[in-house]
């Protein structure tokens, strides 16, 4: 299996990344990292940089064809799995399912509230909605935003709009944060290290699944 770690955990959010591989050490499984990774070319494609991305998918499928491909990042899932070819990928909300179904891991139950954000490319594109919610329950109690699952709020950091648009993309984090609080939840959790760099604000903690698991679940590695 490659761990396909994606930019943003690779880059800026590199506790995304040590939390998945901590629970992936901890559940016994055989993996390993590119040293040399490369963008899956998500925001190429979404951008309309159409020749460069097909570079791009075309370098990659040679590196990562015939392997199994767990991803962090939504968009990556998404990218990976439609618009390559070929490709066996599994996102690790997904995985997390199957380790906790076949007893590979196991977490102990808190008396805390979460809610959960369901990313655009998770959510609506990939039509991933119940893997993640069996996991958080696993460890906590999951309060609902008004918009979930198909009617999800985006958080205003796909398709460039963080880049070319800031202060929208501000404006639709605050807002989707606003509903968060609303729940009475004590964190927020997110399938994307994407959604959880622009979701990031004073008030209320933010959270990628893996992160929330290593923290609140109970498990413990020997170092």
């Amino acid at each position: 299996m490659i761990y396909f770690r994606g930019c943003t955990a690779r880059e800026k959010e590199t506790a995304i990344q040590d939390a998945t591989e901590k629970l992936l050490r901890l559940a016994g499984i055989d993996y390993h990292i590119l040293n040399d990774e490369k963008c899956c070319g998500s925001v190429l494609l979404r951008t309309g940089f159409i020749r460069q991305a097909q570079e791009q998918i075309q370098k990659n499928t040679e590196i990562l064809k015939d392997e199994l491909i767990l991803t962090s990042c939504a968009g990556c899932y998404k990218t990976l799995k439609d618009d390559y070819e070929g490709l066996d990928v599994i996102h690790i909300s997904q995985f997390l399912k199957q380790l906790i179904d076949d007893d590979k891991l196991s977490f102990t139950k808190k008396d805390l509230k979460v809610t959960y954000h369901d990313s655009c490319h998770l959510g609506r594109h990939s039509n991933i909605f119940d893997e993640p919610r069996d996991v958080i329950s696993a460890v906590a109690d999951l309060v609902e935003m008004e918009n979930i699952r198909e009617n999800s709020i985006c958080c205003g950091a796909g398709g460039g709009v963080k880049s070319a648009y800031p202060e929208i993309a501000s404006q639709m984090a605050e807002s989707r944060v606003n509903q968060a609080k609303e729940t009475g939840a004590e964190l927020l959790l997110t399938p994307c290290p994407f959604c959880k760099l622009n979701l990031k604000n004073d008030d209320l903690e933010v959270m990628d699944l893996t992160e929330f698991l290593v923290k609140y679940g109970g498990v413990y590695e020997d170092e």
